[in-house]
């Protein structure tokens, strides 16, 4: 089993910037990739970033590329989610997400709101 406990969410003004942190416990050495997504009110679940823990290849979505920056930190058991040039778009409920390679992502955060206001 693995447990993730998700920090940082909160209010923030457009422009600004906020980071999400994910720290993970119990079966951590299973975990392949770890992934943030976002759910704003109406809309579908959305995968944001990835990483794989191994070599820290990363992918984005194109509507946050050049904006969020996603990165580990292997002695922590830590992933984090850099949020620059925020938009009230970005509003939305964030989680943080663990892939055992078994399928999908199985294991995820409790959430946090993030709030971009203009």
């Amino acid at each position: 089993q693995v447990q993730l406990v998700e920090s940082g969410g909160g209010l923030v003004q457009a422009g600004g910037s906020l980071r999400l942190s994910c720290a993970a416990s119990g079966r951590v050495f299973s975990i392949k990739v770890m992934g943030w997504y976002r759910q704003a009110p109406g809309k579908q679940l959305e995968l944001l970033a990835a990483i794989t823990l191994r070599f820290g290849e990363i992918n984005y979505v194109d509507s946050v590329k050049g904006r969020f920056t996603i990165y580990r930190d292997s002695t922590r058991n830590m992933v984090y989610l850099q949020m620059n040039s925020l938009k009230p778009e970005d509003t939305a409920v964030y989680y943080c997400a663990a892939d055992v390679g078994r399928a999908g992502y199985e294991y995820w955060s409790q959430g946090t709101q993030v709030t971009v206001s203009s």
